[in-house]
């Protein structure tokens, strides 16, 4: 009897998958913790819960109570857990449940986390992940809503970066995992489980270098700049102004320390005027840095001067009118048409 033929269809999972932001990040998770058994993940609730937002969902049943651990509510005791893991050879993953419950472990995060390679003259590495879901926009309650980035960037021996898109979220996450330097990892939230962010992602290709900004549309009369949440919002105004013929660049920073501004400087010298974008408070942010940066790189390309879209110096509002705290569309579009009037 011949045997029967072989299928022609290939029975392999297909490399590219639809995902949200959420979903990328649990997968991400998944794959580094299956390259490598020295991958840990802690926190409040990431066990039998999958974490507030489900992030982790999955991950304990999978991997097991020792390499998925329910935390008490410590973000001290979770940094400090994680230094000590770290110095042992283990590559720590700590999730933060909400931005504003990071600060119980600032004094952990930037007293050893950030110091202790550079205290040691090297011979101590320090590789931990700190997730933090960050930004506005889901109707919480006081510190559940804050963008403390710029604090952190101003901390010498931390890594920060934040994603916009499923594709960065997947590979971002497992990039951070494997550097040997602790990494603030900001995710945007209110996106996590975004449908119009869900798209395509191919789980065998990086899209590149974690610390690099990506040029995401090309144009030719303003740069928008921004990161994490903000991201879509600079996206959907390049969309409003094409159709009152105006042609704008979008920049995803991806990485707030160490910033890659050599893409930005390349398309300021085109267009002539940057507009930054970012739902922290204004005074003395990563915005800032940035506007000085381009100044000084840019002056004699500069056609206006470079404007901020930010939210504001105040402790973030009530849900019920933190739309007009955001950086919202028509706040992205009446600043370019400021920097168009120039």
């Amino acid at each position: 009897m011949a045997a029967p033929a072989k299928s022609t269809v290939d029975q392999r999972p297909s490399p590219v998958q639809a995902m949200t932001i959420g979903k990328a990040l649990n997968l991400g998770l998944r794959a580094a913790m299956e390259a490598d058994p020295k991958v840990i993940v802690l926190g409040e609730d990431v066990g039998k819960l999958g974490g507030v937002f489900r992030i982790t969902d999955g991950l304990q049943k999978d991997f097991g109570e020792q390499r998925v651990l329910d935390t008490p509510l410590a973000e001290s005791g979770i940094i400090g857990t994680a230094v000590g893991l770290a110095v042992r050879g283990f590559r720590p993953v700590c999730e933060i449940q909400f931005d504003g419950f990071v600060f119980p472990g600032f004094d952990q995060i930037n007293s050893q986390l950030a110091k202790l390679h550079y205290r040691s003259q090297g011979r101590i590495k320090v590789p931990v992940v700190v997730r933090v879901p960050f930004g506005g926009g889901i109707g919480a309650v006081e510190h559940h809503s804050e963008s403390p980035e710029s604090l952190f960037t101003h901390i010498p021996g931390l890594k920060v970066v934040s994603c916009a898109n499923p594709a960065d979220a997947y590979w971002m996450i497992q990039q951070a995992i494997t550097c040997d330097d602790p990494v603030l990892f900001f995710e945007p939230k209110r996106l996590y489980h975004s449908g119009q962010l869900k798209s395509e992602v191919d789980i065998e290709r990086a899209p590149g270098p974690l610390f690099t900004s990506h040029v995401l549309r090309t144009g030719t009369d303003v740069t928008l700049m921004s990161y994490g949440p903000s991201v879509k919002v600079c996206l959907d105004a390049a969309t409003a102004a094409e159709e009152e013929g105006r042609s704008l660049e979008v920049i995803d920073l991806r990485s707030l320390a160490p910033l890659d501004l050599g893409p930005v400087f390349e398309s300021v010298r085109r267009t002539g005027r940057l507009v930054v974008v970012s739902e922290a408070p204004r005074t003395s942010s990563l915005t800032s840095e940035i506007a000085a940066r381009v100044q000084q790189e840019c002056f004699y390309s500069l056609e206006a001067p470079v404007l901020r879209v930010t939210g504001f110096d105040t402790p973030y509002p009530p849900s019920k009118i933190e739309h007009h705290y955001l950086s919202v569309l028509d706040r992205v579009l009446y600043t370019v048409d400021r920097a168009l009037e120039w």
